[in-house]
């Protein structure tokens, strides 16, 4: 049953001339939403998929354009209709906020361990007896649940900067985890939005705390010396990695703890609580996941490392051998400390095909690498042999490839799911 306040908003809707610009997981559930609360509107679906040349035009004649996140705001037809003023340019994440019964919303950014940390926080939740809901970039359109939502319940959002560019609310509490160079070129041919500078990056992200109805930004400590010249509503916290008990693989993954400790605190969730729920937290699917251990060897499956600086952070997480597997689609990265520490770290290194592995190849090639311990491949099936066959007991065989999947794979996790059905066919 709709509030006064959701009838009210809704309502507005009504007799409107409305795009779905992308036709992706938030705007489908916008759509359903729509029909379900018989919203008397015209509705049309602009996406590539269904009408690759001319979906993106003609904006300016509708009164409300629904944006997906992964469509740019620098789009010359978004550009127009904002010129030309009549049209409003909005989002399913802000309807979401805007008809959200609970004023308990979380958020969670960051380049990295955005999903690990907004998935620990809502088990730390969850074990501590409130009703919570977690979506967002994690692969749940929050407009999916809303109607389930009760006004004292505990919402959970994982927010991309794409979904943050343009968002006209924050979260009560909000997180940054960290803040590396990402999607500052347009890498992903199914999601071609971008951010044109490391500093438009950042900003997007500082959306989650700069509106008013922020009360506390935690934010990584090593990100310090970049909220010392901004005003921000509420109180910032700086957060530290935590030493508690964990069985989450990966050095940063002490940060994503130490992010969910700091916001437990606040929320004041008794300390055996959560250090129960952070002691048996595991890693999330393609993030630094443990797919087998045979014959001594370990498998790891971090196929969502998609940059230098996270597959860097990868190695250093092991003081075993590692036999890595690395490579792929071009995002524009600076290889050159990774090479140093896969010359430091890696044992063999096999090379997936792809517009960055020439560049990455010439780096580890410079400092030094063993042409003998280098393979290049086409096919993750013959890269886990290679891998199978290079491994002795106690080493890791890591899938960390620093680079986008475009090319050989869909996306990230086609990629993670070839390489754990390979690894799972390895006979002993």
């Amino acid at each position: 049953m709709s509030s006064p306040q959701q009838t009210k908003i809704l309502s507005n809707l009504n007799y409107k001339n409305i795009a779905l610009l992308g036709y992706g997981l938030e705007n489908q559930a916008l759509h359903k939403l729509l029909e379900a609360k018989k919203i008397k509107a015209k509705i049309t679906i602009k996406d590539s998929k269904t009408d690759p040349n001319n979906f993106n035009r003609g904006l300016e004649k509708f009164d409300i354009v629904f944006r997906s996140p992964g469509w740019p705001l620098s789009c010359p037809g978004i550009q127009k209709a904002r010129k030309l003023g009549r049209t409003e340019i909005t989002s399913p994440l802000n309807l979401f906020f805007a008809l959200c019964p609970t004023k308990n919303i979380i958020g969670i950014t960051g380049t990295k361990g955005k999903g690990t940390t907004a998935s620990l926080i809502y088990e730390i939740l969850k074990d501590s007896g409130h009703r919570v809901w977690l979506g967002g970039n994690i692969g749940v359109a929050p407009l999916s649940f809303l109607n389930k939502i009760r006004s004292n319940d505990f919402v959970v959002l994982e927010l991309s900067s794409f979904q943050l560019e343009d968002l006209k609310y924050s979260p009560r509490w909000s997180v940054v985890t960290n803040l590396f160079k990402e999607h500052l070129a347009p890498a992903d041919p199914n999601n071609p939005n971008f951010h044109h500078s490391l500093n438009k990056y950042w900003q997007a992200k500082l959306n989650i705390g700069r509106q008013a109805n922020n009360q506390i930004l935690i934010i990584n400590k090593s990100l310090k010396d970049k909220t010392q010249k901004i005003k921000l509503p509420g109180k910032i916290i700086l957060f530290s990695p935590s030493s508690l008990p964990s069985r989450l693989a990966g050095i940063y993954n002490r940060d994503n703890i130490g992010a969910a400790v700091s916001l437990a605190k606040i929320l004041k969730i008794p300390t055996t609580k959560y250090q129960k729920t952070i002691a048996n937290f595991v890693n999330l699917e393609h993030r630094l996941e443990l797919v087998r251990t045979l014959n001594g060897v370990r498998y790891y499956d971090n196929s969502f490392s998609t940059t230098p600086e996270s597959t860097i952070l990868d190695l250093k997480s092991f003081p075993q051998p590692i036999i890595q597997i690395a490579g792929g689609a071009d995002k524009g990265a600076a290889f050159s400390a990774l090479a140093k520490e896969i010359k430091k770290k890696v044992k063999f290194l096999i090379l997936l095909q792809g517009r960055a592995t020439p560049r990455l190849r010439r780096e580890v090639i410079k400092n030094k690498f063993p042409l003998t311990q280098l393979q290049e491949t086409d096919s993750m099936a013959q890269a886990v042999r290679i891998a199978a066959t290079q491994a002795k007991p106690g080493d890791v065989v890591l899938l960390s490839t620093a680079c986008a999947s475009f090319g050989l794979f869909k996306n990230y996790k086609e990629r993670g799911n070839s390489f754990k059905e390979y690894v799972r066919k390895i006979s002993r």
